[in-house]
């Protein structure tokens, strides 16, 4: 077995308690009766075609769509993130070629605006100031271009399981009388269906919908759904733009288990306790950690909040998160979906039990003994998290498309001022562009980005040596 087969079955033997994606969480259940090697197929007669389905495949679309309320759904095999660049290449070539996106959109979004050609029209998060993280949007301050907007793509809900007054958007569309489409980024809200989650973005009545099936229900890492209701939107588009972004040679098993994942999102029994033992964390811990809540809805542009996703904040602890990750992970083997200085996600999935919400309770109690045993006196300015920091939008001088193909020059950091920047740069997490490709190096951005300090960072390659792509210009 090579170096990556071996990594892997090594870290499967540790037993890892899973609270991150995929949603399945290894549990063999949710497989039962499919057979992984021979059902590793390809086209053949009898199994139908993906990008023109008119059998099995064809069948298993009709019956998802059935199930999460849309008119007609898509299997996606090249994850959630081809859903959303289908959505932009799919938009009517408007004259203005402009589209409302949130700032705090994935970076499949970002991607689907070099592959469109669109321009974007941001619309900001609102920060809350408690885990300094966009959990919020806030419409009542947001100026929506209605009128040249080819479309208005956003998410719903947040990576943290927040969610936004969605329809407030829809209803200001309809009371404006326009027909502009509502695109929504449903990634983390899959499993919305029932009484005990949010409404889903169908049920509201958004026109396209993501689904990312593998991150809270229990099909295959890369799988996903799309789904379409209305005529706003053409889906003889939507099919050629599937066709034209997916793999001509599709995963038969990614496409088994999105069916399967259809059919084991409809057992709510199984939320249900998980719901009942989540509520007993909240209140043996929630003296000790701050962490997200029913209470928190109405505040900071939330309207909605999923307790599925478990976020807290240590700064009440005085421990920084991530000495609170490695305590979890050794002493009772809990593995995050991610973490940040200040705050710990915990994501459930369809695929969690009883059990496991148990031991995160115990281990989120004994981090908190342990804690108050040593004396932990870290200050809130020690400990928080300062990576993220609202900053003026820069000026837009090429779209990001004509940025991604424009010639580009690599230069010392400090000397960008003024400059088109060539790439796309965001502190993860929360994963939100500090500057986007295509826009104009400002005082503000250049200054953080000098002080920079260790972490991750999405799309930018010369951190290490403080270095940064421009446009070359004239």
């Amino acid at each position: 077995m090579g170096d990556l087969g071996e990594g892997l079955s090594r870290y499967q033997k540790k037993g890892f308690c899973s609270f991150h994606t995929p949603g399945h969480k290894g549990r063999q259940e949710f497989f039962n009766g499919i057979d992984f090697l021979g059902y590793d197929l390809t086209e053949l007669p009898g199994l139908d075609m993906l990008h023109s389905p008119q059998g099995i495949i064809a069948e298993a679309q009709k019956r998802s769509a059935e199930i999460f309320g849309a008119e007609e759904t898509f299997f996606l095999i090249n994850g959630g993130t081809v859903g959303n660049q289908a959505m932009f290449l799919t938009l009517e070539n408007t004259a203005a070629k402009r589209v409302v996106v949130e700032r705090s959109s994935h970076r499949s979004v970002m991607s689907a605006l070099v592959l469109s050609g669109m321009m974007p029209d941001y619309v900001m998060p609102t920060i809350h100031p408690d885990f300094n993280l966009p959990l919020g949007l806030d419409l009542e301050k947001q100026q929506i271009s209605w009128q040249v907007a080819a479309a208005c793509h956003v998410t719903y809900p947040t990576y943290y399981g927040t969610g936004f007054e969605l329809s407030q958007l829809l209803d200001e569309r309809t009371r404006l009388g326009i027909n502009t489409p509502i695109l929504v980024d449903q990634a983390h809200g899959s499993h919305y269906l029932g009484l005990l989650f949010p409404p889903s973005a169908l049920k509201l009545g958004a026109d396209l919908v993501l689904h990312s099936s593998h991150k809270t229900l229990s099909s295959l890492t890369q799988s996903a759904m799309l789904h379409v209701q209305g005529n706003r939107v053409s889906r003889t588009r939507l099919r050629q733009s599937l066709e034209l972004l997916q793999s001509s040679s599709p995963s038969y098993l990614l496409l088994a288990s999105l069916e399967r994942a259809g059919e084991f999102a409809q057992d709510f029994g199984r939320w249900e306790c998980l719901q009942e033992e989540v509520a007993e964390l909240h209140r043996k811990v929630g003296m000790s950690f701050r962490i997200l809540s029913e209470k928190d809805v109405g505040t900071y542009g939330i309207h909605t909040v999923d307790w599925s996703k478990v976020l807290i904040n240590t700064l009440k602890l005085g421990v920084p998160a991530p000495r609170c990750v490695e305590y979890l992970r050794e002493g009772f083997g809990i593995e995050p979906e991610l973490w940040d200085e200040e705050n710990i996600l915990f994501m459930l999935g369809i695929g969690n039990t009883p059990e496991d919400i148990r031991r995160l309770t115990k281990g989120l109690e004994s981090l908190a003994s342990f804690a108050h045993s040593v004396g932990f006196t870290e200050s809130k300015g020690q400990v928080g998290n300062d990576r993220f920091k609202t900053l003026p939008l820069p000026h837009l001088i090429l779209s990001p498309r004509d940025a991604f193909f424009a010639h580009k020059r690599q230069v010392p950091l400090k000397e960008s001022l003024g400059h088109i920047v060539g790439e796309t740069i965001s502190p993860y997490p929360p994963g939100i562009p500090i500057v986007v490709m295509g826009e104009q190096m400002t005082h503000e951005i250049l200054g953080m980005l000098l002080t920079a300090g260790e972490g991750r960072w999405q799309g930018w390659d010369g951190f290490e040596n403080q270095t940064i792509w421009i446009v070359e210009e004239g």
